[in-house]
């Protein structure tokens, strides 16, 4: 009993001791710790001040911008959608011009596959690597239109790999398949059979009732066939 009362007291002394130490820490910083605290505050004020009045203000008149060019593409106007004229702003000055905004970063991703769609895959690729997308469907559909402008461009194992990056970014029944079955046709196309005949068979064996699924053991047996 005596073991547990010094034990007790000597918990006592330290906590006390902590307290202690703390409170002359505290004293002797106050300057410090006050111009931390002023610093914190500031900068937590500025950053919802900027959102609120910055951003927000900026996001909505985005928005705006964003009608006409996204109409012109749409309507398969694209050059309209990628320059606009005098009367409206194109994507490319919305995404300059609204960089840090939601909206300018859709812009980016409109841009791309508006240049992918008049052949300027460089240029498409640039965009599209602009845009950050954490979309499960859009972000997907960036990667593997990068794929599409590589392929375009001849860049035949660099457009699969991309096809393939595409189809591991988020497994659905949707995207996953459709990549795969991109990223086996453009294995064949650089001689790479081994690496098509993989894409093709996880079809087959997880996404059998996908529409790229219904077939897919022609193309098994095609790619088996000229790797042997």
């Amino acid at each position: 009993m005596a073991k547990k009362t010094e034990e007790n007291e000597e918990l006592i002394v330290d906590v006390q001791e902590v307290y202690s130490k703390t409170e002359t820490f505290i004293d002797d910083n106050k300057k410090t710790l006050s111009g931390i605290v002023t610093v914190l505050v500031v900068l937590i004020g500025s950053y919802f001040a900027y959102n609120s009045f910055i951003i927000a203000p900026l996001e909505e008149e985005a928005q705006k911008e964003m009608f006409m060019a996204e109409k012109h593409f749409r309507l398969d106007s694209m050059n309209l959608a990628i320059d606009g004229n005098q009367e409206f702003a194109g994507f490319i000055e919305i995404a300059d011009k609204y960089s840090g905004t939601k909206a300018g970063n859709l812009a980016n991703y409109y841009l791309g596959m508006a240049f992918l769609n008049i052949g300027d895959y460089q240029s498409a690729i640039d965009a599209l690597n602009q845009f950050d997308g954490d979309d499960e469907v859009l972000g997907t559909l960036t990667i593997g239109a990068i794929g599409d402008a590589l392929l375009e461009l001849g860049e035949t194992q660099k457009a699969a790999s991309q096809y393939k990056k595409a189809a591991n970014r988020r497994d659905n029944e949707f995207t996953t398949p459709l990549f795969l079955m991109k990223a086996g046709k453009t294995y064949e196309l650089a001689s790479d059979f081994s690496s098509a005949t993989e894409a093709y068979k996880t079809i087959k064996e997880e996404y059998k009732s996908s529409p790229e699924g219904s077939d897919i053991d022609k193309y098994i047996a095609r790619a088996e066939s000229a790797a042997n």
